[in-house]
Order: C-alpha cells, then sequence, then structure tokens
C-alpha cells in the first residue's frame, strides 16, 4: 500500500465508531440454565433451549440484565425502564435457532458518554449511541478437520452487552483510549473479566473518511471480531491510509464487512456490508418485554463500586499523587483495592506510591503473580513504612532486604522480622563514626577529588559505608557526619 504523504493525511479525518461485545460473567446463560462458564468440553454447557430445539421456551436472566444497569449507570446512560428483545434474523452456522435474540428499538440503556485521556494530557469525551443485551453465537472451527468446520456450542447463549458509540473517534489513540476505559469499568463492576484473547471482549470498528470540514460522514467499512486492542489501532490504522488512498485515485468506498489479518496488518472483504433492515428485526415473541423501575435503578446504583475515575481524583486533588502514579494504580482494579487498604493504615502516601510501585510491582512481575496472590496484608506493608518514616530502616533495606523476607514470612510484622534480621538502624553513633574514618582512609585520592571541589565521589564513601554498616544506616544523618568529617580533614 501506498505510505501516506502528510499532505494527503492532512486532507483527510478519521471518523470511527465501535461496537464493542462484553461477555457478562453471569453462572448461567441469557435465556437458560446452561453454565456459562468459559473452559469446558466442546459441546458439554448445551440443552434444548440453548441448542434452539422446536417448542423450547426462553427466559431472561435477571443478573443478566443487573448486569446491564450496572454498565448503563458507569457510562452515564439513561436507563430504559421499558425496554424489549427483538429477533435479528441472519444465517449464523453456530447460531442453532437461525436467529439470534438482541435488543433493537428498546434497548436497555440510552445514550451516555465515556471520558479518555490522552497522551498530551487533554481529555475528550466519547459519547455512546445505547448498550443493548443479547446472546452470544457458538465457536465454528475450521482448521482441526480435513474436510468439515467444527462447531462448539458452548458459548451460544451467553449474554453479552454490545456498548455501541458514536461515530465520535477521530484517531486509533481515541479508539485505544475508549476501549482501555471499557475494558476497566467493566472489571471495575466485576461484571466481564475484559479477556479479549478469551473472547470475553470483542469488539468491531466502524472506519470512514471524508475530507476535513465535510459534514457528511463517507461511507463506512465495518472491520468485524477484533480481539486485542493493540490490533483495533492497526487495523483502524490501515484502514485509514487504504481509503485515502482508494479516494485519491479516483475510487469508490464500498460499504463492506472487512476481516484483519494480525499477522499482514491488512485488511480483507468478508461479506458486502448488510443494512438494517437486512437482519429483518421483529419483536421476540417467546420473552416478555422488560418493566424496571426507578427503585430498582436507584439500588443498583447504590450498590456500585467505586469507580477508576473518581479514585483518580482523590489520588490526585487529596491525595497529592501525581498524575502518572494515580493513572497507574487506577489502571487494575486490584491494585487500587490494596492501595485503598494501604492507605487506611498510613498517611505516607508517597511511600505507600514508591513502595507499590516499585518492590511490590517487581515481585509481581518477576513471578508472573496479581497482587490479589501476594498473600502479604495491606496492614502489613504499612508497618514498612511506619519503619522507615520512624528511621529505623532505609529505604534499600526495606526494600531489598525486609520486603522480601516479608513475603516469604507474610503473618510477621515488619518490626518482628527487621529485630530478627538484625536490620535496624543501629543507634550507636560511635560505630557509624568509625564506618565513616574506615571509608574516607580506604579512598585518600578521592578526598584530596572532594577538596578540590569533586562533590560528586561523596556517592563512592556512601557505598562504602552502606557496605561496611550492611545498610544499617540512616542516609541522611550519615551523609551530614560524611561531610563534616571530610570538610573536617582539609
Amino acid at each position: 500500500m501506498t505510505v501516506l504523504t502528510g499532505a494527503q493525511g492532512d486532507k483527510y479525518e478519521l471518523v470511527v465508531g465501535l461496537e464493542v461485545h462484553a461477555q457478562l460473567s453471569t453462572n448461567s446463560k441469557i435465556f437458560s440454565p446452561d453454565s456459562a462458564a468459559f473452559g469446558a468440553e466442546p459441546n458439554h454447557h448445551i440443552s434444548a433451549i440453548s441448542l434452539g430445539h422446536p417448542g423450547t421456551l426462553p427466559f431472561t436472566n435477571k443478573k443478566a440484565v443487573e448486569y446491564a444497569v450496572k454498565m448503563g449507570l458507569a457510562c452515564n446512560c439513561n436507563i430504559n425502564l421499558n425496554n424489549s428483545f427483538a429477533r435479528k434474523n441472519y444465517f449464523y452456522a453456530d447460531l442453532p435457532k437461525g436467529y439470534q435474540i438482541s435488543q433493537d428499538q428498546a434497548p436497555i440503556c440510552l445514550g451516555g458518554s465515556v471520558k479518555v485521556k490522552l497522551a498530551d494530557g487533554s481529555t475528550k469525551t466519547l459519547t455512546l449511541h445505547h448498550i443493548h443485551m443479547e446472546e452470544d453465537a457458538g465457536k465454528s472451527s475450521h482448521d482441526n478437520h480435513s474436510t468439515d468446520s467444527l462447531i462448539d456450542l458452548n458459548r451460544a447463549g451467553v449474554p453479552l452487552i454490545e456498548i455501541v458509540s458514536n461515530p465520535d473517534i477521530r484517531s486509533s489513540e481515541q479508539a485505544v483510549q475508549f476501549l482501555t476505559e471499557i475494558r476497566r469499568l467493566l472489571r471495575y463492576l466485576d461484571i466481564c473479566d475484559g479477556n479479549m484473547e478469551e473472547g470475553s471482549m470483542r469488539c468491531d470498528a466502524n472506519i470512514s473518511i471524508r475530507l476535513k470540514g465535510a459534514t457528511e460522514y463517507g461511507n463506512r467499512c465495518e472491520v468485524k471480531n477484533l480481539n486485542s486492542i493493540r490490533n483495533v489501532q492497526r487495523a483502524i490504522e490501515h484502514e485509514f491510509a487504504r481509503q485515502v488512498e482508494v479516494i485519491e485515485a479516483g475510487g469508490h468506498i464500498d460499504q463492506n464487512t472487512l476481516n484483519f489479518n494480525a499477522d499482514t496488518g491488512e485488511t480483507s472483504v468478508l461479506r458486502s456490508k448488510e443494512m438494517a433492515n437486512d437482519y429483518r428485526y421483529f419483536p421476540e415473541p417467546d420473552l416478555q418485554p422488560i418493566r424496571l423501575t426507578v427503585d430498582y435503578v436507584n439500588k443498583i446504583r447504590k450498590s456500585l463500586p467505586v469507580l477508576p475515575a473518581e479514585l483518580y481524583e482523590k489520588y490526585t486533588q487529596t491525595l497529592g499523587l501525581s498524575d502518572y502514579d494515580a493513572s497507574v494504580i487506577t489502571a487494575d482494579k486490584e491494585v487500587a483495592m490494596y492501595f485503598e487498604e494501604l492507605i487506611k493504615n498510613t498517611s505516607n502516601y508517597k511511600a505507600a506510591v514508591h513502595l507499590l510501585m516499585g518492590p511490590v510491582k517487581s515481585h509481581l512481575n518477576e513471578t508472573g503473580k496479581h497482587i490479589s496472590d501476594i498473600g502479604l496484608k495491606a496492614g502489613n506493608l504499612a508497618g514498612l513504612i511506619k519503619l522507615i518514616d520512624d528511621g529505623l530502616v532505609n529505604n534499600t533495606v526495606a526494600s531489598h532486604k525486609l520486603f522480601p523476607a516479608m513475603l516469604h514470612a507474610p503473618d510477621k510484622t515488619a518490626e518482628e522480622l527487621a529485630k530478627e534480621l538484625n536490620l535496624l538502624i543501629s543507634a550507636d553513633t560511635d560505630e557509624l563514626d568509625q564506618f565513616i574514618r574506615e571509608a574516607i582512609a580506604k579512598f585518600p585520592d578521592k578526598v584530596k577529588e572532594y577538596h578540590k571541589g569533586k562533590k560528586g565521589v561523596l556517592g563512592l564513601f556512601m557505598g562504602e559505608i552502606m557496605k561496611r554498616s550492611k545498610g544499617k544506616i540512616d542516609p541522611q544523618k550519615t551523609n551530614q557526619l560524611l561531610v563534616k568529617e571530610l570538610e573536617a580533614s582539609k
């Protein structure tokens, strides 16, 4: 494909709308009692209902409705108190009924918005058209048999919400941040694990271009079933370049459904794009309309957990943390909840961040564990911060010696382990003076360099003192005494 010149890229505006399918983490499917668990042997979580046998009747999973309302509230949607299901008719080999039960004219959540933060520090509010409920299809495998396609219907009927954005997105970065925020909300609400690799969150991207300043939208192409945020970004960037190239060559953008090849980074036509009337929606006759009450919605609203935007505001405005630290902490719900417990036990918020983003994060990265598996209670980690604040251990000893010991003995307090391992800073000033004198005596040439104005050699002396004391010194106090001794040796 031709690489865009700056002039070509600046001439056109990218227009993107996203459709995010999130698999709700209910125990059973949306219209039957079959298990919705992931990972079972093929065709083990099925019944006459999910197989679409004649005479079977669906019934609505109340928990799925509750989860949909939760997401709507978190996305600032208006909750539709009177909504219904419809049949969406199209052929899916892995939809046994031959149609999908979805929502059309009366989705459960209307409007809404999500605020995203961009790399330049700016924010943008991206609006939603609606969120609706529907059932998932099964899964076809085309490469496990020489002549036949294999169908696993475990996923058929698993509850989904589809979060449909308006075409507000103007860059691949905005799309990435929108998806990141949607996934974060799903996880904070504990209604979907957001695992795109396992298919519990998938994305379709509607992509078009138009001349900058134009008000009418161009023909859009829909890229289906993107299974990672990175692939969404790549597909959008490829389509923008492809569509600009087609228009610049005098061509026309056909409204097609596209497939994205993750190996090549390119799109290809899957089928000509269906229009809404191609689906022949009509009201689902076997399901009654859902009537919600204001009290029901308010009860769910009150049950919502603290959300990432609220925590971010708290950390930056109340606790005085940096934008970076607040963003990293709130990126993961479990990390944020651990930090919340940690700051209940200490008011030294900067030290709490230092430990969480330093030793704790390094340990998790090295072991491949999640913070929920760490085994070290937040209260015990706060005890380590208190030792540092009280001048009983320094940061180096705390991070490299005491913290690892606490991981191996999580039931013991930081103070107990510091005493057992003889890590507490010595109060013996005579011993510290001796360490300082020995370090100075070891490097007479460096003493001369210091006297000539090379203050950088202080680090060498401090390193030697740290080694001789086995880390049991107060760095600030030691540095002051070291400078005093060096000045006296002139």
